[in-house]
């Protein structure tokens, strides 16, 4: 039963992936992949903050099957690890070594950054009295 609430929120969050990142694509254009980052980023700032708030110094207590169906099905199926490195290969193919390089380092930075600031805002979350 678990896999397929996995693959429910996979589904869920692919479909998430392809909305947003076209919203993005519209938005600023196609000659760079912004929509990969910021889908990117805004996952690992989820997956921060939900592996922090639901963990065992966590503030919201879920079941095992919650946090695999939020943190592997939604944000494994949102995130685009595998768009992003195709991406930034044609980039360089392309001869678009700065593209491709900024591709790579802002992605990887902005990512780190953005799970961090997820575990950050969880914690402090978890340490408030009421909510």
């Amino acid at each position: 039963m678990l896999y397929l609430w996995i693959m429910l929120g996979s589904a869920l969050g692919g479909a998430a992936r392809y909305w947003f990142s076209g919203v993005i694509a519209n938005s600023f254009g196609e000659t760079f992949p912004w929509g990969t980052i910021l889908v990117n980023v805004s996952g690992c700032l989820v997956i921060g903050f939900f592996a922090t708030l639901t963990g065992p110094d966590g503030r919201l207590l879920v079941g095992a099957t919650t946090r695999q169906f939020v943190m592997v099905g939604l944000c494994g199926g949102y995130t685009t690890f595998s768009s992003f490195s195709l991406q930034t290969l044609n980039l360089a193919r392309d001869g678009e070594w700065f593209r491709a390089g900024a591709n790579a380092v802002l992605s990887l930075v902005l990512c780190f950054l953005a799970v961090w600031l997820g575990h950050v805002a969880a914690v402090a979350f978890n340490q408030l009295k009421e909510v």
